[in-house]
């Protein structure tokens, strides 16, 4: 399916450079509109006051969150002013509990949601929400930008890191529109198990997947040389220089990626380049 809307979420004029330099590039190769939700997060709901807190505190809160989603669109709209596409803004204010729901309901009807890094320096909770929302709320691929990182709008070295899951087939699957003019397609096994159901040809029916999509399809099969396996996907990210890394999001669940860490949050702590997910 061809790539025709892109969305985003900003909840902080300060990361909305990334973002939205890479949803521009994309929606001019892919003659796609862009919507861009300017989100202030509302610290009154209950669990962040006392139930005795004024009325008064309660409202500066919001006009507070109404403040901050203005100036988030006042800082994008000024960003897009020359960018020579379609878009479009709208101001969201919600409070964090909620944050799901609001941006998963218009997440959903659009094909790609181009999103600032979560657990980037000065990146707080709100960017880490809005990425969630996108996956599990939106049900949408979430192309995450890593600050100083260029997107190109056609990657011409691509990685995919599979792990044989759902989730990794449900990207890979996702980002064929993005894959079509690549020049190197990396499917990139770490460690693979020696009983698993594929274990004579890791990797074997993904890339014939992609190459009956006429995509020119390599396997690495690595070896786990580091403690951590996010850092030897990154680490051979870097030896191939690669544009794009493709992976499932969240095989564990969120509650245990949040208390334990997992490849997903490793990978979206460390990234250099930009990761493009589904769940």
């Amino acid at each position: 399916m061809p790539i025709k809307s892109l969305f985003t979420v900003l909840t902080d004029p300060a990361l909305i450079a990334p973002a939205l330099d890479a949803a521009t590039g994309l929606a001019r190769a892919h003659d796609a509109n862009l919507d861009i939700m300017c989100i202030g997060v509302d610290a009154s709901q209950i669990g962040y006051f006392h139930a005795s807190a004024s009325a008064a505190l309660v409202e500066q809160c919001l006009a507070r969150a109404q403040d901050r989603a203005a100036e988030i669109q006042r800082a994008a709209e000024d960003h897009m002013k020359n960018s020579g596409i379609h878009w479009c803004t709208q101001i969201e204010v919600a409070p964090m509990a909620d944050m799901g729901r609001r941006i998963g309901t218009e997440a959903r009807f659009a094909d790609l949601a181009v999103l600032p890094q979560p657990y980037s320096q000065g990146a707080g909770g709100e960017v880490e929400a809005a990425a969630e929302a996108c996956l599990f709320n939106g049900r949408l691929p979430a192309l995450i930008i890593p600050e100083g990182t260029a997107m190109p709008a056609a990657p011409e070295r691509v990685m995919i890191a599979w792990n044989d899951s759902f989730e990794a087939m449900s990207a890979v699957r996702a980002a064929l529109p993005l894959l079509a003019q690549a020049k190197q397609v990396h499917v990139v096994i770490v460690d693979p198990p020696v009983q698993g159901p594929d274990r004579s040809d890791p990797g074997g029916r993904v890339s014939q997947f992609l190459a009956r999509h006429g995509l020119p399809v390599e396997i690495d099969v690595l070896a786990r040389t580091l403690p951590r396996v996010p850092d030897v996907l990154l680490r051979h990210s870097v030896d191939m220089n690669a544009d794009m890394m493709v992976l499932g999001a969240y095989g564990h669940s969120r509650l245990r990626e949040a208390m334990f860490g997992g490849a997903t949050r490793n990978l979206l702590e460390h990234a250099h380049l930009p990761l493009f997910m589904s769940h």
